[in-house]
């Protein structure tokens, strides 16, 4: 059945194995086969989508039917944006790109107008949007701390609380986590730490608007391969963490996909409050 499910999932969005999406100009080969549409007519919001993981999933959910909301951090990744939000309407949905600091409330308030009055409503939020440090504990400086709080903790948690009152009936909330939640691993304290939070705020706001049909549910990727990943590690390292999966590599941006696009349709209805693992084997709980 899981399978099946992968199958069915890679078949919609069009995306085959062995297909990466990491760079901003990358170019996508996407299949002739159409897909169900089950999210046509909603909008979904993705938080750091300029490239990496954001990118996929904003691709995904377009092909999926929905329009996007193509968020990113700082002016000078526009460009980024714009090739993110072409690749969405190259789908045949529509995007609208959103420019913020999730750490300022005003920015996250912003992101959900513009859903609106965009396209009429906000009915998906993937909370993808992070920031990464790897060194030593003992060596984060407290600038790094705090610029890594207010975005993985602090606009994570904002995002929530703006989709518990702004999101249709029926909404998905989706925040993108990390395998290092449940791997002893050196040098990332500050980012996995971070973002640990994630998890107790999906817990209690699954119960808090449950009643409305939203589902609200983390998907922890491990190491994947993407410029997010590459740019904190040296060839010794990648070669330490890839043997951990099963196949003994990376995780793509496709390996993370289906497990979001499948969250994001009707069939997740009965899903929710869970923490899901998808990274091969590097990791479980």
């Amino acid at each position: 059945m899981v399978m099946n499910l992968r199958r069915a999932a890679l078949k919609q969005i069009g995306l085959g194995t062995g297909m990466g999406i990491v760079a901003p100009g990358a170019t996508f080969a996407l299949s002739e086969d159409t897909s169900d549409q089950e999210l046509k007519g909603k909008t979904a919001i993705v938080t750091g989508a300029r490239n990496n993981l954001g990118r996929g999933f904003a691709i995904a959910l377009a092909r999926m039917g929905a329009n996007v909301v193509v968020h990113h951090h700082t002016a000078d990744t526009r460009d980024q944006a714009e090739e993110t939000a072409r690749l969405v309407e190259a789908q045949g949905a529509k995007a609208t790109i959103v420019l913020g600091d999730l750490g300022k409330l005003e920015n996250i308030e912003k992101m959900f107008d513009a859903a609106e009055s965009t396209f009429g409503s906000a009915d998906i939020l993937v909370n993808n949007a992070g920031q990464i440090v790897k060194k030593p504990l003992a060596e984060v400086t407290e600038e790094e701390y705090d610029r890594l709080a207010n975005i993985n903790s602090k606009g994570t948690f904002f995002c929530m609380r703006e989709a518990s009152r702004r999101l249709k009936d029926h909404g998905r909330v989706i925040n993108i986590g990390t395998s290092l939640f449940t791997s002893i691993t050196p040098n990332y304290a500050v980012y996995a730490g971070t973002k640990a939070g994630m998890e107790e705020y999906t817990r209690a706001l699954t119960k808090e608007i449950g009643s409305r049909g939203i589902t609200v549910n983390v998907v922890c990727p491990g190491p994947v391969d993407t410029p997010f990943f590459h740019e904190q590690e040296t060839p010794q390292s990648l070669a330490y963490v890839s043997r951990f999966s099963i196949a003994g590599r990376l995780g793509e941006v496709n390996d993370i996909v289906p497990m979001v696009t499948f969250l994001a349709s009707p069939s997740s209805q009965w899903i929710t409050g869970q923490t899901f693992w998808v990274n091969g084997g590097y990791a479980t709980r």
